[in-house]
């Protein structure tokens, strides 16, 4: 039988570039989509899956996981699992998308901002898992600062519950799927190839489609949209692994961050009204949340170094 390898939970700065790398081509993701504004969102989701196949089988053909990913496709448990976590990564990307091209990257980026929130709640309601004082004072501020954004609106803020609820699912029920991270992405988008391969041929028949027709510039950013979401999970996926918990927990603030900073200063969007109370009171949640997620791993490991 072959040596298994140990998994060790300490930082590394190959992690730490693998990570960094991944999270500054997730905040500068808001620049490429916004180029492609003026392309329907399912068009767009479209390219992202079928042009993902490619870049995600070379990857695991590099480093040899091909075995892993047919076993997966014969195993209909691992199948049915991936089918879920592809409809919600899919429903994801296309919030995301609708949400850029519609001027609501704030909104966007509060959601990210919330993520870590909403997880650690599943946590609590889905697994029994017990939460400090602080993790549920944090909780309580980022509904109170969503009931301040509905009241004003008078709406709930769809955009940024949308990509809460359908990130925090995905990242939840990814867990759970029995296969490797890059191998699981793989096969999320071979199960969403056939659809996007579909709805592209009808877009071309129909004389809707943007890919090979007209504006050059459409058929490139379109064909690039593969890499620019197959690069950065593949990135996260092998820095995740090489970081410890804690380390990937915080430096996942840079990309609500750096959505937040393009959406003010670059696109333009207003940061007034409602804006001004709830985006305090999310930063206020994140600084207790992270404070007591050091504090617990601090608490965590005291017995283990008073034991050598």
């Amino acid at each position: 039988m072959a040596d298994i390898p140990t998994i060790r939970n300490e930082d590394s700065l190959q992690g730490f570039f693998f990570a960094m790398s991944a999270y500054l081509l997730w905040g500068v993701l808001p620049l490429y989509m916004k180029a492609l504004a003026h392309i329907p969102p399912a068009e767009v989701i479209a390219h992202r899956a079928l042009w993902s196949v490619p870049i995600a089988g070379a990857v695991l053909v590099v480093i040899g996981r091909t075995a892993d990913l047919r076993a997966a496709l014969l195993s209909p448990r691992t199948i049915a699992m991936a089918a879920v976590t592809a409809t919600l990564v899919s429903i994801n990307w296309g919030i995301y998308v609708w949400s850029i091209a519609s001027n609501q990257a704030l909104e966007a980026a509060l959601g990210y901002y919330i993520n870590p929130l909403f997880s650690i709640f599943l946590g609590r309601v889905l697994l029994g898992e017990r939460l400090s004082p602080a993790q549920w004072a944090a909780i309580g501020l980022a509904a109170l600062a969503v009931a301040i954004l509905t009241v004003e609106v008078g709406r709930l803020p769809v955009v940024a519950l949308g990509l809460t609820l359908t990130w925090g699912c995905y990242a939840f029920l990814k867990k759970w799927l029995p296969v490797g991270p890059n191998q699981g992405f793989m096969l999320e988008v071979l199960l969403l190839a056939p659809i996007a391969a579909g709805y592209m041929i009808w877009l071309a028949r129909t004389g809707q489609s943007h890919f090979l027709e007209g504006v050059a510039l459409d058929t490139w950013l379109l064909f690039g949209c593969g890499l620019v979401t197959a690069a950065p999970l593949m990135l996260y996926a092998n820095g995740a692994k090489r970081l410890k918990l804690t380390t990937i927990a915080v430096m996942q603030y840079i990309i609500p961050t750096m959505i937040f900073l393009i959406a003010l200063f670059v696109f333009g969007e207003p940061f007034s009204g409602a804006r001004l109370i709830a985006f305090p009171l999310i930063w206020a949640a994140l600084v207790l949340y992270t404070v007591s997620m050091l504090r617990q791993t601090r608490r965590a490991r005291r017995p283990i170094a008073g034991a050598n």
